[in-house]
């Protein structure tokens, strides 16, 4: 857990420290498609052991508020929060190596087998495992705050419809975070 008496940067970092977060990081974006995806590998990883619950919601919204990768945004945010700025590029390192060296393979593989059935039956197939497992952090982070009151409710309802109506993600928690100022008093 983070020492808030001594932040990460005032601290001499261990080496096992930034090791774990490098493996925690290779491992997450080795086994996840998406930086979306990724999101519940990384809260079942990092969360009561690195991080309580309200940071990684924090961090959560942070990342998808600003603009880039989430992918990127959430492990330079458990970097810094675990081992200062050492943690945040070690994290950061790890979160870029999978996808690029894997990119480079399947750049040079792919003109051979871009036209095979397979990779589209594969893909497909993929499709529900992914938005399984963005519901299930969705309802973990939902119902972390214990008890669903009828603002929760409220907003939730109301972000699903505009996410129906494709408004954008960020603009939608800018204005959910804004109507929690003064539903949550």
């Amino acid at each position: 857990m983070i020492d808030l008496e001594n932040p990460p940067h005032s601290q001499k970092i261990p080496m096992n420290i930034l090791l774990t977060l490098f493996w925690i990081f290779l491992k997450i974006n080795l086994l996840s498609t998406s930086g979306v995806a990724s999101t519940g590998l990384l809260y079942n990883e990092t969360v009561g052991t690195h991080l309580t619950e309200e940071q990684f919601v924090q961090a959560v919204g942070l990342s998808t508020l600003l603009p880039g990768s989430d992918a990127l945004q959430l492990a330079m945010f458990v970097g810094y929060s675990v081992a200062g700025i050492p943690g945040s590029l070690i994290s950061i390192l790890a979160a870029i190596l999978p996808p690029t060296v894997l990119m480079l393979a399947v750049v040079l593989v792919l003109h051979r087998f871009q036209r095979e059935a397979w990779v589209n039956r594969f893909v497909e197939g993929l499709t529900p495992a992914v938005a399984v497992l963005i519901l299930t952090v969705a309802w973990k982070i939902f119902v972390s705050a214990g008890e669903i009151t009828w603002q929760a409710l409220m907003l939730a309802g109301i972000s699903c419809v505009a996410l129906v109506r494709d408004l954008p993600a960020p603009l939608i928690l800018l204005a959910c975070g804004i109507a929690g100022i003064f539903l949550f008093q």
